[in-house]
């Protein structure tokens, strides 16, 4: 079984695209934030602001500012900010995080059927904890991905209502990220 799946309480994630929201993403219901927001000012305050009120924090490695989306960027927020994981589209990351012992993501964008094969590929290959598919709006095709990889499936991007929500979940996401803060709740 995969890891992941023990930390995920609340089926839906809060994906903090602005600082501004962190608050109501902590108050929220999710047990799981993921940060797409931060720059190496300030990440450490961010993660510990998570962590001290019992969620769980993924950074996306690539929007965070001043820190490289590379192995020495991996490095450093392994060792000096310590979040549960990261979420990456750069499969080469997603395997120096889970050498550092973060949990991983794994985030593909879905846009046609080359997409998904390359995508089926790619997540061989990282062995990721999870994968998160984009845009998360698309019942049938997080069905066949849950059919094609026995990794868990997140689904995030472009969900704006609950019935989106229950729609990826029914389609076999364990989880769906969403921006919303008012899903949240």
């Amino acid at each position: 079984m995969y890891p992941i799946v023990d930390l995920v309480e609340c089926q839906t994630i809060a994906a903090v695209q602005n600082e501004q929201d962190l608050d109501s993403a902590i108050a929220g219901e999710p047990n799981i934030i993921f940060l797409l927001t931060g720059s190496i000012f300030n990440i450490k305050e961010l993660v510990d602001r998570v962590k001290a009120a019992n969620k769980h924090v993924f950074l996306h490695m690539e929007f965070i500012e001043g820190i490289a989306a590379d192995k020495s960027g991996v490095a450093y927020v392994a060792q000096n900010i310590v979040p549960t994981g990261i979420i990456s589209t750069r499969s080469n990351l997603i395997r120096v995080a889970k050498e550092m012992q973060l949990m991983a993501i794994q985030r593909i964008f879905l846009i046609d059927r080359n997409a998904v094969v390359k995508g089926i590929r790619v997540i061989e290959q990282s062995l990721p904890d999870a994968v998160e598919v984009m845009p998360g709006v698309m019942p049938r095709v997080i069905q066949e991905m849950t059919n094609l990889t026995p990794l868990p499936i997140i689904a995030g991007g472009l969900i704006d209502t609950k019935k989106e929500i229950g729609d990826a979940l029914a389609a076999g996401a364990l989880a769906v990220s969403v921006g919303t803060s008012e899903l949240w709740y």
